[in-house]
């Protein structure tokens, strides 16, 4: 990808913890607080470096390749769904402030703890090596003036790695700073995606909100084959909003990015598929839209590779207010079945109406949207008279796309503003 989506950070509006929570904190254990004073400076463990500054607090994380924990720590600890986070904190400040892990994960690993998920007879002779990681931890509290840095045991994320700190000045306000952080690894699509040259100037479009409207509703119904011959999946999702906004918006809601089509991805998608297991960034089948394959596509994996909610994005020429539009679909699957043209594919959910409000729901307590609305479109197709998709999936539906206006900042539940497009739903 060409433009800035894995080179920025992103500052979030945050909720204000309890002052009073940091005070109990330090009260409680004023011993620990005096023991990590010996905690040494801690290496980053590359150049990928992510700084924010807000107020007194500078920080600065990095989150290492599987490789590159390797050669640090001696373990693949990535295999033992350990990836670490390296962070630093320059106190700029006049008081002490805590950093709190559980807001990095909430189910982080001890340093102690990380060690032990290795069993080895080289670790059973050398006893000292779990002191390493804990010489390598990061310390919850650093003093005026100091900058303290080290490692915290995340649970693992590959792809871009999307992160809160939260670090609580004594007796001040406290801070939240978001990281996404991209880890070299995984073949993702959208990495090969060079969004700004899609269109030329001369093809972009500029439309008002009765623009908007007539530009989404003339768009195709469905997804098509490569050919363009044969329809498939209807478009029922529409999104206005930069691509970075949308791409931090998935990703804070939970949603996976996908791996392009390779050896090493169907390898581990026959053995998922096979064990009944999750793999968050299988590949998705490419389908077809304004005459390509989709743009972007996301995934948010549930038990298992069989059972996933599954979205395609396209960017569209128009513009609506400066930011762009985008057309889209999403489809549930349920299950596997076997078919004659692919031997065996994912059975989709025949509600897709349903799994389109569940995006929207999904999107909307995760705080990522500011305007939403319905327009037509995809053409109704009844209950007892469904349409097929291209594995001959049956699909119902009211024929309504939704669209999202997907906010650059977080928006309460309460700000979230209803337009009436001219149609709405019947439930």
């Amino acid at each position: 990808m060409t433009n800035s989506l894995y080179t920025a950070s992103l500052i979030v509006a945050r909720p204000a913890l309890p002052i009073a929570f940091a005070a109990a904190l330090l009260a409680l254990a004023p011993w620990a607080v005096r023991a990590e004073e010996s905690v040494r400076q801690v290496a980053p463990p590359n150049d990928r470096l992510h700084i924010q500054t807000e107020g007194d607090l500078k920080l600065t994380t990095a989150v290492p390749s599987a490789d590159e924990v390797q050669d640090i720590f001696g373990i693949n600890l990535y295999s033992k769904n350990v990836q670490p986070i390296w962070v630093e904190v320059e106190n700029l400040g006049d008081v002490d402030m805590w950093l709190l892990p559980v807001g990095i994960d909430a189910a982080y690993y001890t340093p102690l703890e990380t060690a032990s998920r290795e069993f080895s007879l080289e670790r059973l002779l050398q006893p000292d090596a779990d002191q390493e990681f804990q010489q390598r931890k990061m310390a919850r509290m650093v003093e005026p003036g100091l900058i303290r840095s080290g490692y915290i045991f995340s649970r693992v994320d590959e792809g871009t790695k999307s992160f809160n700190v939260d670090v609580v000045p004594v007796g001040k306000t406290p801070y939240r700073m978001t990281f996404f952080i991209p880890v070299p690894g995984l073949r993702l699509d959208h990495y090969e995606t060079k969004f700004n040259e899609i269109y030329a100037a001369d093809e972009i479009v500029d439309v008002d909100l009765q623009g908007l409207i007539d530009g989404l509703e003339a768009l195709p119904c469905c997804v098509t084959d490569a050919k363009g011959e044969n329809f498939g999946d209807p478009l029922n999702i529409a999104f206005v909003g930069e691509i970075n906004d949308m791409y931090y918006s998935f990703l804070r809601a939970g949603w996976d990015e996908t791996e392009t089509v390779y050896k090493s991805s169907l390898w581990k998608m026959l053995k998922s598929s096979l064990a009944g297991s999750d793999y968050r960034y299988s590949p998705v089948s490419a389908l077809y839209v304004l005459g390509r394959a989709q743009d972007v596509a996301l995934q948010r994996a549930r038990a298992s590779i069989n059972q996933r909610n599954h979205l395609r994005l396209w960017m569209t020429p128009m513009r609506f207010e400066g930011q762009p539009v985008w057309i889209g679909q999403i489809s549930r699957d349920i299950g596997v079945r076997f078919t004659t043209k692919t031997i065996t594919t994912h059975k989709i959910d025949a509600n897709v109406d349903e799994t389109r409000e569940f995006l929207l729901e999904d999107m909307f307590y995760s705080q990522a949207l500011s305007r939403i609305g319905y327009v037509s479109g995809v053409g109704a197709a009844p209950y007892d008279e469904p349409r097929g998709n291209l594995t001959g999936d049956p699909y119902f539906t009211d024929g309504l796309r939704v669209v999202m206006w997907v906010s650059n900042s977080p928006k309460s539940l309460s700000e979230l503003e209803i337009i009436d497009l001219g149609v709405r739903p019947v439930d």
